[in-house]
């Protein structure tokens, strides 16, 4: 049986390893010229989707997108069902019913915002 202290440790351990790996993914800014449109999206409100919208990953998408701005990029990157063309009728979906605020994110190539950064 573990001691108080090697619990604590252990998990002290595994949380500034997952947060490292978090800040160092957020730090590398998504090249978004390259990669969609270069458009970042927050949610405003959440939408209603028609039932083969009702999966997992979307619901995984839209839940990081009501907390933070992502770009298509990291909606691709991190969807483990949805194909691109997906996830372009998606936003086209959110678009449409208004539930996202969209941002040009060549305003911010100078890396001032970094759509996928955790907060």
């Amino acid at each position: 049986m573990q001691s108080v202290y090697d619990t604590v440790c252990n998990w002290a351990r595994k949380t500034s390893t997952s947060i490292g790996e978090l800040r160092f993914v957020a730090s590398q800014r998504d090249d978004m010229e390259n990669e969609g449109d270069g458009l970042i999206y927050k949610l405003k409100y959440w939408p209603t989707l028609p039932s083969h919208c009702r999966t997992a990953d979307v619901y995984r998408a839209l839940s990081v997108m009501s907390q933070r701005p992502v770009n298509r990029h990291w909606i691709v990157e991190h969807s483990t069902k949805m194909r691109p063309a997906e996830i372009d009728q998606l936003l086209q979906h959110l678009v449409d019913q208004g539930a996202v605020q969209v941002i040009d994110g060549s305003k911010y190539a100078g890396g001032a915002l970094v759509p996928a950064s955790t907060r």
